[in-house]
């Protein structure tokens, strides 16, 4: 039995060293799966584990004697790397003046984003925590602003195409299903994105995506938790910041993107899969420059006793 992912569906396959092994069972400690088990004095395969191996690679990671190789679920031994020292991380005052620092910016500077960092913002967001690896998380990328007015045309004539899923009759339907809370969103913001962006590309003016040089798009699979793709965003988003780009998270295109009638433009870009979460990030250097943040609170934070 395996975990499935879009990726694979078959577990991993843990083959150990015993000459090498010295049975210190670090590697068992960190088995979540009950896959590993110390047997005669040597770490050893379980009989019997949870669901198999799922290809974290933390007993290959732990293990101080390369004692251990798991192969399978997009994992091979030559994925390890040495961590980088600890002197070389961010300490918390740098991380925190980092975020600190980022604000959302929709102004940009006529400008391409180099492939270099396009590179760089993605390997940072493959560091990602994920629910369950191999990671189900999809990038789609526009990294020129002729095919972000792409997207966003055909962004919008579906939008144009749709419009009766904010009309009063289908929101009068629709209120006691979805409750009070859904009902005020969709008639106080969703409803009215569906003349702004339309009317103002119209006028040659981009709200939808403001005309930033790269656009990426991340998305799940039907196998994803949820929060995948928000938390690679995210980390995405963080490390656009650190290369000196403007970025602004976009969350009202992906319902849109997720909609029965909006197949053949899934299909067109490329999207491989309905995602139950998804956004939009928008990168590009700034054309304009804070000096000044705002600060920010939760809405609630409670300690239980």
């Amino acid at each position: 039995m395996a975990i499935p992912t879009s990726r694979t569906k078959e577990p991993g396959s843990v083959i150990i060293d015993s000459q090498n092994c010295d049975g210190c069972g670090l590697c068992v400690k960190v088995c979540g799966d009950n896959t590993l088990i110390i047997s005669d004095g040597k770490a050893a395969v379980s009989d019997s584990p949870l669901f198999g191996c799922i290809g974290c690679g933390h007993c290959m990671a732990i293990c101080p004697n390369d004692a251990i190789r798991v192969t399978g679920r997009t994992l091979s031994p030559d994925d390890l790397f040495t961590l980088p020292d600890a002197g070389e991380s961010a300490d918390y005052n740098r991380l925190l003046n980092l975020l600190k620092r980022r604000r959302s910016v929709r102004e940009f500077q006529d400008r391409p984003v180099e492939p270099e960092v396009i590179e760089k913002i993605l390997a940072a967001a493959k560091t990602s925590p994920m629910g369950l690896p191999p990671s189900d998380v999809n990038v789609l990328i526009f990294d020129t602003v002729g095919k972000s007015r792409e997207f966003v045309t055909d962004f919008c004539n579906l939008l144009e195409r749709m419009k009766w899923f904010v009309s009063p009759w289908f929101l009068t339907i629709m209120r006691p299903f979805w409750g009070k809370a859904n009902d005020e969103l969709f008639r106080d913001f969703i409803r009215p994105l569906f003349s702004i962006y339309p009317d103002n590309l119209k006028k040659g003016e981009n709200v939808v995506t403001y005309d930033a040089p790269l656009i990426m798009y991340f998305y799940g699979s039907p196998y994803a938790d949820p929060a995948d793709p928000l938390i690679a965003a995210t980390t995405a988003m963080y490390a656009g910041e650190s290369l000196g780009l403007g970025t602004c998270m976009l969350g009202a295109v992906h319902p849109f993107l997720q909609n029965a009638g909006a197949r053949r433009l899934r299909e067109k870009y490329g999207i491989k899969y309905k995602s139950r979460e998804g956004l939009l990030v928008i990168f590009g250097y700034p054309d304009i420059r804070y000096s000044k943040g705002i600060n920010r609170t939760f809405a609630s934070v409670t300690t239980y006793n």
